[in-house]
């Protein structure tokens, strides 16, 4: 993979995602989760800065392959109810995106695809 951009994850998604990870059995995404959750930098939700995606925040992203732009909120599997305009940490774009700032852009393999491109347009933390 390309070089990857530094990733920042606040510690209380840390925590839940860490477990969750856990009671994922012999899954791709959660691998790569588990991957970027332990190349992170880890700092208190308080002390995020606004630009990083942190689980819940709504995340304007690009395909940087196809040009299509996408706007989702960022969530726990159990969260994402009808999926309109949600997204799952445990989908790959949704891992791909996880502790990203505006301005980056990432490669993210997808089993039995090509790799996505994906970078950061803007970023709305809810709450």
């Amino acid at each position: 993979m390309a070089d990857m951009p530094e990733v920042l994850v606040a510690e209380e998604d840390f925590n839940r995602l860490t477990t969750l990870i856990e009671k994922q059995e012999d899954s791709e995404v959660a691998d790569g989760l588990d991957d970027e959750l332990s190349r992170a930098t880890l700092v208190p939700l308080a002390e995020m800065p606004a630009h990083v995606v942190t689980m819940n925040s709504r995340v304007r992203f690009q395909n940087e392959d196809s040009g299509q732009e996408q706007e989702l909120t960022l969530v726990y599997p159990h969260e994402v109810g009808s999926g309109e305009g949600k997204i799952s940490i445990l989908a790959p774009a949704g891992s791909a995106l996880l502790g990203l700032a505006v301005g980056d852009s990432i490669e993210w393999p997808i089993r039995g695809r090509n790799n996505i491109h994906l970078k950061i347009i803007e970023v709305t933390r809810e709450g």
